[in-house]
């Protein structure tokens, strides 16, 4: 197992050297989304709503709405200064009976290994929690998010679950709770005797996931009756910028001799450089009308320019702007 987290259990004077370990994994068959006719990944971009362009994870905060519709941004050094006391640390706060602890309350479940230098505190507090029968409440911060935590034995080992904190449990709310249903006695005991008949020691191994073993089977059989496919290949990206390369240079050398250009069919280029070139088009467009010069963008949306309604590469875009001159001249004194 890979540890999470590496702090101490602070238990009075006494402070205990742990790492944590989730207890917990998940054994779902998981699928991607694919798309149905070729079998090729669903990929999804992080795009700006205001502009639509892609953004850079290195660009994205985290924003939080007001009650009036404004908005405040935190960047990651914003949560970094938060005062987080537990940040490397479980503070044993009390000690309380597990009765006590509603299960609606625990959230997910970590082992705690102690440290080489910690093992005789630890085997202390565990068998001090054992003789006691008690659980220790505490306080643990994982991944910037302060938790309510208990702390109890099992088999041999301390085991933490953090809790929801109590205004994050929700309250039941209805209908039937305010109503007065009748119960005869005779349906009461025939119930009872039923669970009776049903009561027995709860062995885990006993139980199976049905969902999961159909599902499994399915895909056995589907293996085996030959209704696979390749992985298909993705599509080289490098492949459009060559295509596009080749087309502005005959495009160049057309202008030059006067000949018409060759038709050659471009590649669409990416998403991404195609935006910023549709937003720098009603820029320069903006521009015209009103005599003056239009506001200058960020660098990456002016570098992308439009080849006969298609994006191009930067490369290409300056070989372009360099190489036709004359044509620009013919156009302002047309």
């Amino acid at each position: 197992m890979r540890s999470i987290w590496r702090g101490a259990v602070s238990f009075g004077l006494v402070s205990i050297g742990v790492k944590l370990y989730t207890a917990t994994e998940d054994h779902d068959i998981r699928f991607n989304q694919v798309h149905a006719t070729d079998g090729g990944r669903i990929r999804y971009r992080r795009v700006c709503s205001i502009d639509g362009e892609e953004v850079e994870y290195s660009e994205i905060a985290k924003g939080y709405e007001l009650p009036d519709g404004q908005l405040v941004v935190l960047t990651d050094e914003d949560f970094e200064d938060l005062p987080l006391a537990s940040r490397r640390e479980i503070e044993v706060l009390q000690f309380v009976d597990q009765d006590e602890i509603d299960p609606i309350q625990y959230e997910k479940t970590y082992y705690l290994e102690p440290d080489a230098s910690a093992t005789r505190p630890y085997v202390l507090l565990r068998d001090a929690l054992a003789n006691a029968g008690r659980v220790a409440i505490t306080k643990i911060s994982i991944r910037s998010r302060e938790s309510l935590a208990a702390l109890r034995v099992k088999d041999g080992v301390m085991v933490l679950h953090t809790m929801r904190w109590p205004d994050e449990i929700r309250r039941p709310d209805f209908a039937f709770l305010d109503e007065d249903v009748a119960v005869r006695p005779q349906e009461l005991q025939m119930a009872e005797a039923l669970i009776g008949s049903m009561t027995g020691e709860f062995d885990p191994s006993e139980f199976t996931d049905d969902y999961r073993e159909a599902m499994a089977a399915l895909l056995e059989a589907k293996q085996s009756g030959g209704e696979v496919q390749p992985l298909p290949e993705t599509v080289d990206s490098g492949a459009a910028v060559v295509d596009l390369m080749s087309a502005l240079r005959r495009s160049v050398e057309a202008a030059r001799g006067g000949a018409p250009a060759e038709e050659a069919p471009a590649r669409r280029a990416p998403a991404k450089k195609a935006t910023a070139a549709r937003k720098a088009a009603p820029a320069r467009d903006r521009a015209g009308e009103d005599g003056a010069p239009a506001r200058r963008t960020r660098a990456k949306k002016a570098t992308a320019p439009a080849a006969e309604g298609e994006a191009a590469p930067r490369g290409a875009a300056r070989k372009a702007t360099t190489e036709r001159p004359p044509a620009k001249r013919a156009r302002r004194t047309a």
